[in-house]
């Protein structure tokens, strides 16, 4: 039986720009760009996998921190001139080629939008995978008046300058006669004004995301062909990032958009952080030697997140469906309690924070996978590290930049404690490890 097509979003980020220089790295709301794009891709529904093109090792380096897989864009695509287009069709193919899965819609998806949604995403995926159209962007209303200067080769001049590319004076008061026509209205007559609401709606395109059936594409070489859908996005929202004044502008604003929608937990918030196992302390591979015993990978970063979060005085267990000596190493070497072997991950949770006295709207819960849901529910800090399922990363409060098993649980530390981990407080004694019973519950 074959794969299912893949969706598969292409973020283009290459490492030269010139209006703001290492702009894909760029940090908005502290998040780079390039992230930022590859969270709203990750987070998005019927996305399956995000790809960024690049030929920037910096760049490379934080989309696999994201969870992105990377995909090396040769310098003949890498140009001021190169299109966008180009690197997706590459993309494309190198995807196929390295995962032999075929691409059914693929999606162009900008750096340069620091507040695209993963709604906005879906909007797109869904009008092409679920709507049937070819093609799909996205858009937001747009009222203004635009006018084109049919002369405008250079600056315009500001008025009654007198200085060299100054606008011309009106010559006659009625506006005729030969070089009085000036700026031409374009989605409106300059002799009548209508009111807003009796004009047709204006819809500007945003820039930020693109969807299009991949044999389409494939075809027309552009974005836009067959039936194409226009997804409307919130124009509050409507940013790129072009020019130094523009970054100004998206981190200015970031703690506005940002608020609800991402945000981050404080050590004010959280009482207790209770981390899943495989997948979210481990890269999610198991090894077995021919004895039949498992060996896994865990990250050093995640060790001293642990130390960090007894210090600064977080009640930390670890929990996990699996019944597994290596858990519960992992558990005595970092000092904290483990429940393995739980069959109802949420009745376990629910217990142990009736034990500790903890809320469980005070519980930061860290997983992978969809067994992790039921607990998304109890927790007041539901978060998805980087590669998780995508229902898990849907159900989530907050994402990590970071995959399991490579310092997502650091990370986390991080985003309660800052980037230095720092405390006064004394390591937490280590609470003896609770021992499931028969049946896996507790």
């Amino acid at each position: 039986m074959s794969a299912p097509t893949a969706v598969l979003a292409v973020i283009p980020a290459r490492g030269g720009s010139k209006g703001v220089p290492s702009k894909n790295l760029a940090a908005v709301g502290g998040i780079p760009l390039v992230a930022r794009a590859v969270r709203a891709c990750r987070a998005a529904r019927l996305v399956t996998d995000v790809v960024v093109s690049t030929d920037d090792p910096a760049i490379a380096e934080t989309a696999r921190g994201a969870g992105a897989v990377v995909v090396h864009r040769p310098a003949a695509i890498a140009g001021d001139t190169a299109t966008s287009e180009s690197a997706v069709l590459h993309a494309m193919d190198a995807y196929e080629a390295m995962h032999g899965r075929t691409v059914g819609t693929v999606l162009l998806v900008q750096c340069t939008s620091p507040f695209l949604t993963a709604e906005d995403v879906d909007g797109v995926a869904s009008a092409v995978v679920e709507g049937g159209a070819d093609s799909a962007l996205t858009v937001a209303p747009f009222h203004g008046f635009v006018w084109r200067d049919p002369g405008h080769i250079q600056p315009v001049r500001r008025l009654g300058t007198g200085s060299p590319g100054a606008e011309p004076p009106v010559s006659g008061r009625g506006g005729t006669g030969e070089g009085a026509a000036g700026g031409t209205g374009v989605n409106h007559d300059k002799a009548h004004r209508p009111r807003r609401q009796d004009r047709p709606q204006d819809l500007l395109e945003t820039g930020a995301a693109y969807a299009m059936d991949a044999n389409g594409f494939r075809t027309a070489r552009h974005r836009f062909f067959g039936r194409t859908e226009l997804v409307r996005t919130d124009a509050a929202r409507v940013l790129e990032v072009d020019d130094p004044h523009d970054l100004a502008r998206a981190r200015a604003l970031a703690p506005l958009l940002d608020s609800g929608l991402s945000v981050l937990p404080s050590r004010a918030d959280v009482d207790a952080v209770v981390l899943d196992f495989d997948g979210t302390q481990t890269d999610d591979r198991v090894l077995v030697d021919a004895d039949g015993r498992e060996l896994v990978a865990v990250h050093r970063g995640d060790g001293l997140g642990v130390a960090a979060l007894r210090r600064a005085g977080l009640a930390v267990l670890i929990l996990s469906s699996e019944t597994n000596a290596v858990v519960a190493a992992r558990g005595r070497k970092l000092g904290v309690p483990v429940i393995h072997g739980s069959e109802h991950k949420d009745v376990a949770l629910k217990q142990w924070c009736e034990e500790q006295g903890i809320a469980p709207e005070r519980v930061l819960y860290a997983g992978n996978d969809v067994n992790d849901l039921p607990c998304f529910d109890i927790a007041g800090w539901p978060v998805a590290v980087a590669d998780a399922h995508h229902a898990v990363r849907g159900a989530a409060r907050a994402v990590t930049a970071t995959p399991g098993g490579h310092g997502a649980v650091r990370e986390i530390a991080t985003w309660l404690l800052g980037a230095d981990l720092a405390s006064d407080a004394p390591v937490q004694p280590a609470v003896p490890a609770p021992s499931p019973s028969p049946d896996g519950d507790l």
